[in-house]
């Protein structure tokens, strides 16, 4: 006679069993059951959440996510029968923002009843993405899967390599992979690899002992040492001269290292952070760049979004940069629908950067403190950032005869739009690097890039 399960097992007691939140619902959107890590950190007891809306605990919304234009494992599940994930952003019982990865799955009951099984997975609170005075805010999928791949990649101590297009904030990201680490009561130190020269880089890196070079009167630590126990982030990696390249690789090698001029092996306990808007596999190909270094520093390979990939974020990220811009009577200024509409049809080759010098500017031309597009001055850039995918900016660029191809590589955008700044401030290059936010060193070797060292006067003098 063949062996039939007969136990009957209440289902409570299952979902009890898991740490992580857990919640069975109907069709109709009402929890039928839920476990005590749901219960707990939705601030609502077992008792009370039976019955409730799915969406008005976790979301603290009236109606369903895909009714506000998110991916909704409610609907997907009941529609497909077949087990989905997601990355939300849910609300804690303090009313917190948390991000979380759901994984939805067909539950069926004795009657053969269809209901959703949902488990929730916290990747990062809301106070782990301020990172000195500012915060991580998205919630566009590409973002969200940003987070998700950061907040995993903090629980080792591999190496991580950051990629992303100037201004995207590579810097910001590494703050928060240290927050999220077992290192994150210890030092985070950042190195502007383009903002060190060639001649004092191993000095800035590895400290000096006394004597070590002319008119060297003390022992100096190192940024190495400064970061002893924590996060050492080495921005611009790329930028690194090749001569030096190969002594950084060896502390990444060994994990020891001497001070210039010194004769003691230190031990070098940091978690190694790299960053650049470089592609470094073709420096590789090209001999720029070694390739035994680049496979070191790219153990864990994480890509930050550009702001064009991620346009839903672009209006609360407006808001949060209103909020910390106050003009100068501390009042927040407002932006009309309209100045949004075009924010979110540019393209932004600065990507975040951009988009707050965007925002100061407006702010402070903005008499009465209202922004509009007229304020935004976008029509300054139009003639060099042209975004395919906004029809209402395709109508614009059909007007212009002058209008660059959207074929162009970023590479003559970019080029372009420096020309355009080296004649608007006179040649003057302070300037022209302190609009782009970039040190004279980095805008010297684009404007060689480019050929571009003659145009205008060629000033690099402060007045």
């Amino acid at each position: 006679m063949p062996y039939t399960n007969r136990i009957s097992i209440n289902l409570q007691s299952i979902i009890d069993a898991s740490d992580n939140g857990f919640v069975v619902i109907d069709k109709n959107y009402n929890i039928v059951a839920a476990n005590k890590a749901y219960c707990s950190a939705y601030g609502i007891s077992s008792e009370e959440i039976v019955g409730q809306k799915c969406h008005k605990v976790s979301h603290h919304a009236d109606v369903p996510c895909h009714l506000n234009g998110e991916d909704c494992p409610h609907k997907k599940v009941f529609d497909s029968r077949a087990p989905h994930q997601v990355l939300h952003i849910h609300y804690d019982c303090n009313n917190e923002e948390e991000h979380v990865r759901i994984k939805g799955s067909p539950v069926y009951g004795t009657d053969g009843e269809l209901y959703l099984g949902e488990a929730i997975f916290p990747i990062a609170k809301s106070d782990e993405l301020d990172c000195d005075r500012q915060r991580m805010l998205g919630t566009s999928p590409s973002f969200l899967a940003c987070i998700e791949e950061m907040s995993g990649a903090a629980q080792s101590d591999v190496p991580i390599l950051l990629n992303g297009e100037s201004g995207v904030g590579k810097e910001l990201a590494a703050k928060f992979i240290h927050k999220k680490s077992e290192r994150q009561a210890q030092p985070f130190v950042s190195i502007d690899c383009t903002a060190i020269s060639e001649g004092i880089f191993e000095s800035e890196l590895f400290g000096h002992e006394r004597g070590a070079f002319t008119g060297c009167v003390g022992r100096r630590h190192g940024l190495i040492e400064s970061a002893q126990g924590g996060t050492l982030f080495l921005d611009e990696i790329g930028e690194v001269p090749l001569a030096l390249q190969g002594r950084l690789l060896r502390v990444l090698e060994t994990g020891y290292y001497r001070r210039l001029g010194g004769r003691e092996d230190l031990h070098a306990d940091v978690r190694v952070i790299c960053a650049t808007h470089n592609n470094l596999r073709q420096m590789v190909e090209h001999g720029t760049f070694r390739a035994d270094l680049y496979y070191r520093i790219a153990g864990i390979s994480i890509t930050i979004p550009p702001l064009r990939e991620r346009r839903g974020d672009i209006a609360p990220l407006v808001k949060a940069m209103l909020e910390r811009n106050k003009g100068h009577n501390g009042i927040t200024a407002r932006i009309s629908d309209e100045a949004i509409q075009a924010l979110e049809g540019y393209d932004f080759p600065g990507n975040i950067r951009e988009l707050r010098n965007i925002l100061q500017k407006a702010v402070a031309i903005s008499p009465d403190g209202y922004i509009t597009p007229e304020q935004l001055q976008l029509n300054n850039f139009a003639n060099v950032y042209v975004n395919p995918l906004a029809e209402r900016r395709n109508a614009v660029t059909e007007k212009r005869p002058n209008t660059p191809s959207t074929n162009r590589s970023l590479s003559d955008v970019e080029a372009t739009h420096i020309e355009s700044l080296l004649h608007q401030h006179d040649g003057h290059r302070a300037k022209v690097a302190e609009e782009l936010r970039i040190s004279e060193r980095t805008l010297y070797r684009k404007l060689k890039q480019y050929n571009l060292q003659h145009v205008g006067k060629n000033r690099s003098a402060r007045p």
